[in-house]
């Protein structure tokens, strides 16, 4: 865990995000939330083995870990070595011995085929890169009949992202690079083409109403902060003249003030969990 990776600029990005969030991740509850979600709409059991894919701090693994019991085996990959660092040290102080973790790229794995029982990925699908190339070697990875189980925010969900999104496209200019995976119905047909059956989406709803201000402040927090910029933004953004930067945030502006009501602006936090199964033997 302590071998530097090989990361392109993208991922080296992603992993300093989280290594500075690591401190303070688990005061947090939505990840946690997000994390009891999938399992319990998952059918991890006793002795089977598991793979965490974004394990952060280990919560998701942790929990299949004491469902599946001493005879199974979860192993958590995160890009983060800071993260990963407070996820072994809750494994220590619990004395639990059948948890790993690696510090690995989850598109570079390298497990061997028919392995796993079932892959699991909470707070973490969005940011990869190849999402079809990604679910092929999960599914390579998986015992005939092993299940996926993936938690990803819908396209409708954070409106200051979504709404700057869209005005950044209207520029050429892209939002997150790897970005949303997509609507109900692309997430089904990118599973199937991934060679998965049985495709369940389970779709939950939630949001609340934020103030102008806290949503326009997204703009400060992706276009003005300069550790955002490599993680979200393209880097057609930094080839714009002040004047043109000018024009765009006064169109996001434009589109917040549109979507203003006497509470607020509506932020959707729209949640899907998508299932799947590797297509069992005979």
């Amino acid at each position: 865990m302590t071998s530097p990776l090989d990361l392109s600029e993208y991922k080296s990005a992603i992993a300093n995000f989280y290594d500075r969030r690591s401190s303070n991740y688990d005061e947090g509850e939505w990840s946690k939330q997000v994390c009891d979600r999938l399992l319990n709409y998952s059918f991890v059991n006793k002795g089977q083995f598991v793979l965490d894919i974004g394990t952060g701090t280990g919560d998701l693994a942790i929990s299949a870990a004491e469902i599946i019991g001493s005879q199974g085996l979860a192993i958590g990959v995160d890009i983060s070595p800071k993260m990963l660092a407070i996820a072994s040290n809750k494994v220590q102080r619990m004395k639990l011995s059948n948890v790993l973790f690696q510090l690995a790229d989850a598109e570079k794995l390298n497990f061997s085929s028919n392995y796993f029982d079932y892959v699991l990925c909470a707070n973490t699908f969005p940011w990869l890169s190849d999402k079809e190339a990604v679910l092929k070697s999960w599914h390579h990875y998986l015992k005939p009949g092993g299940r996926v189980a993936i938690h990803t925010p819908a396209d409708t969900a954070y409106v200051g992202s979504v709404t700057l999104r869209n005005v950044l496209a209207n520029h050429g200019i892209t939002l997150e690079p790897s970005n949303r995976i997509g609507s109900v119905k692309q997430c089904r047909e990118l599973f199937a083409t991934s060679g998965f059956e049985e495709i369940e989406i389970k779709q939950e709803r939630h949001g609340s109403y934020l103030s102008f201000e806290s949503v326009y402040s997204t703009w400060k927090s992706t276009i003005e902060n300069p550790s955002n910029l490599s993680l979200k933004v393209s880097s057609d953004i930094l080839k714009l003249s002040s004047r043109q930067l000018a024009e765009i945030r006064s169109e996001f502006k434009t589109a917040l003030v549109a979507q203003q009501t006497s509470n607020g602006i509506w932020n959707d936090l729209t949640t899907l969990y998508i299932l799947g199964r590797k297509t069992s033997v005979g």
